[in-house]
């Protein structure tokens, strides 16, 4: 039943995803809707600033409930943490929120966003980045088994946010679209806060009690946070500085077309992965923190095996209808090759195998080992933008995007076979 919420609430996300372009695309001109790719991509950036404190708070809250209820394999006095931790971190991401918000109006007064739109993107920036403080309410709440709970009112969350972003096709207004949705996201904060205050027994002075709850986390786990922060930061340059670097090096608008697609398919294929393997990690949880290798490698095994099912799905409705929805939602202003979508669909078993990895080892608190392993895809995903360009060479433009795609895949495939032989070394119990 979780697993099945958790897809559903993937669908929507999916949906989400391609209906802001297919959205927005016909509402804006075409040099605003340039400028609202690079507000996406600065937003993207924005909510993975979260430094992968969700992934610590998760770790840490969920071997305290595991200990406090007696759960099997929590012959552990549950760690040190502390309740009043949850409230240090929704202040910090809030400031980041915040933060992010001013740095947008900032880009925008200095022109570096051309827009003659600029409240509309702000409001945009900042119902988009209130999914940091969504997502840790979500792992708070994955930690003391309340997933099913969430997953229920955040259904209804997107659904809701989706009907407003589709009626402006149906002539509602955008600004007043946005601003809903802003609300609307507001609301979803607030249900969050209220349920992790019901199952964990905390007391509202608790979340105010942020010298304390601050104090606890500098004493006790800033090594996690600085490696949680550090892979983070490499993952979110790894996965959006594409954008930018495209921008830098061609002029071609297919290149980034293009990677727009494939970004868009990256976070469904990734999404949905991660809705699959959330339903199995408490069980896996259960099994590192007592353990018990055999079942834990057993586990493992068949996460990913699922996983692999899932970007098989993903590839077979990409053949069937990958070429028109990607005219259909750009407008018809690219076209997607058969040999760029035929690499895509490699690229997303690969993508499959690495994201079981990250979020198994994320939520065991094994952030030292993943940054390792992050550190290379960073450095190629770097380096393939431009190199494509340069490969391609002058007046040879159509050559840009198989050649990107085929050094994007290599990049994907190379991490994928680090991941795998860290999971081998973890079933291992190494």
């Amino acid at each position: 039943m979780l697993t099945l919420a958790k897809l559903a609430n993937v669908a929507l996300s999916m949906l989400w995803g391609f209906a802001v372009t297919f959205v927005f695309v016909r509402m804006l001109p075409g040099a605003e809707f340039k400028a609202f790719l690079l507000l996406v991509a600065f937003n993207n950036f924005t909510q993975s600033a979260e430094l992968g404190l969700t992934n610590v708070v998760y770790a840490r809250l969920r071997r305290w409930w595991l200990a406090h209820r007696g759960a099997d394999g929590a012959g552990n006095e549950g760690g040190d943490f502390r309740l009043e931790e949850i409230g240090v971190l929704f202040l910090f991401l809030g400031a980041l929120i915040l933060c992010g918000g001013i740095m947008v109006a900032g880009a925008i007064l200095a022109g570096w966003i051309r827009t003659d739109l600029p409240a509309l993107f702000l409001i945009f920036f900042l119902a988009s980045a209130l999914n940091m403080l969504l997502l840790l309410a979500k792992r708070a709440l994955a930690a003391v088994d309340r997933n099913l709970v969430w997953e229920t009112v955040d259904f209804a969350r997107r659904l809701l946010g989706l009907a407003l972003l589709l009626s402006v096709l149906a002539g509602f207004g955008l600004m007043t679209s946005v601003a809903l949705q802003l609300i609307l996201n507001s609301a979803g904060v607030l249900t969050g806060l209220a349920l992790i205050q019901q199952r964990t027994g905390m007391h509202g002075r608790q979340w105010v009690a942020w010298r304390v709850g601050g104090g606890h986390v500098r004493r006790t786990y800033l090594r996690d946070i600085g490696a949680s922060a550090a892979l983070t930061l490499s993952e979110v340059a790894a996965y959006n500085s594409p954008y930018f670097l495209i921008a830098a090096v061609s002029h071609d608008p297919a290149l980034i077309l293009l990677f727009d697609f494939v970004f868009k398919m990256i976070r469904a294929v990734a999404t949905a992965t991660r809705a699959t393997i959330e339903g199995a990690l408490p069980r896996l949880t259960r099994l590192w923190f007592a353990g018990d290798m055999a079942a834990f490698a057993h586990g493992l095994a068949r996460a990913v095996g699922i996983a692999v099912g899932v970007a098989l799905c993903a590839d077979l409705l990409l053949v069937a209808i990958g070429g028109r929805l990607f005219a259909i939602l750009f407008d018809g202003r690219a076209v997607l090759t058969m040999t760029e979508l035929a690499m895509l669909c490699v690229l997303l078993l690969a993508l499959v195998v690495m994201c079981v990895s990250v979020y198994v080892q994320g939520a065991l608190g094994r952030f030292g080992p993943l940054l390792r392993q992050s550190l290379p895809f960073l450095a190629a995903s770097l380096i393939s933008p431009p190199l494509a360009v340069w490969l391609a060479g002058k007046g040879s433009a159509a050559n840009d995007g198989p050649i990107f795609m085929a050094l994007y895949l290599a990049t994907f495939a190379g991490a994928a076979m680090l991941h795998i032989a860290a999971m081998r070394r973890m079933a291992r119990g190494l």
